[in-house]
């Protein structure tokens, strides 16, 4: 199985401000063996913008993880979600995400993001799009339902 982990997830590794939030995530972590982990380099360069010393520890979260480049053939797909109001073209980058784990062939991604990601319409959308263009489906969840 193929995980596709959005900034959420490494950002709330860390994340003394929601201490269950934080500790589900380090349970959902320690269970990581078994996967194929993924992220982009979107979500690298998300992670840069933290204060220096976090961004290190998050960066170091990624070590043993696929990195998929932010290539044209994600930016168009990503741009279809916009399109089809998967996620609002202000969130462009949530439909980055999903992009790249689509065409990084990932089964799962894996976020904390309730508002644009994580939520049945976005699941629909998504693989009704993904069906008619000839893509895989995805799941998107929150760590603790992996």
């Amino acid at each position: 199985m193929r995980l596709y982990f959005d900034t959420s997830v490494f950002s709330a590794y860390y994340d003394e401000r929601t201490p269950e939030r934080l500790r589900m995530t380090r349970v959902f972590w320690d269970g990581l063996t078994r996967y194929a982990k993924l992220s982009s380099d979107l979500a690298l360069e998300e992670l840069k913008q933290a204060p220096p010393e976090l961004a290190q520890k998050m960066l170091s979260l990624t070590v043993g993880f696929t990195i998929i480049p932010i290539d044209d053939e994600i930016k168009a797909l990503a741009q279809v979600y916009v399109q089809n109001n998967v996620v609002p073209s202000k969130y462009f980058a949530d439909a980055l995400h999903i992009a790249a784990a689509v065409i990084g062939e990932a089964d799962i991604l894996v976020s904390w993001n309730f508002r644009h990601l994580v939520k049945r319409s976005t699941r629909l959308l998504v693989n009704y799009i993904n069906a008619k263009r000839g893509l895989p489906s995805l799941e998107i969840l929150a760590p603790p339902e992996i």
